[in-house]
């Protein structure tokens, strides 16, 4: 199953990057994503179930820990799998 996540991390700062949201940005485009696109007041990325609720698990843990008071996110599924991508069932 593919799925997308949407986030976004508070509070903002519209002078620079909080520190939660650089980490939210490295969590993100670290993982193995597809299609990631990281923004000022929101981001998306898509990729096998596995993967994005991995990158979810970590993006939750290390913002929270680097300062983030809110983290509000969507995942939707978006089709299956990729062929080769993930558990096939």
């Amino acid at each position: 199953m593919r799925l997308r996540v949407e986030f976004t991390t508070e509070p903002f700062d519209l002078d620079e990057a909080p520190a939660h949201a650089v980490v939210a940005r490295d969590v993100v485009t670290g993982a193995e994503l597809d299609a990631v696109d990281v923004g000022p007041f929101g981001n998306t990325a898509e990729g096998d179930a596995d993967q994005v609720l991995g990158a979810v698990a970590a993006l939750l843990r290390e913002s929270l820990q680097a300062g983030a008071t809110r983290v509000s996110l969507q995942v939707n599924v978006i089709g299956e799998a990729r062929p080769g991508e993930g558990d096939a069932t």
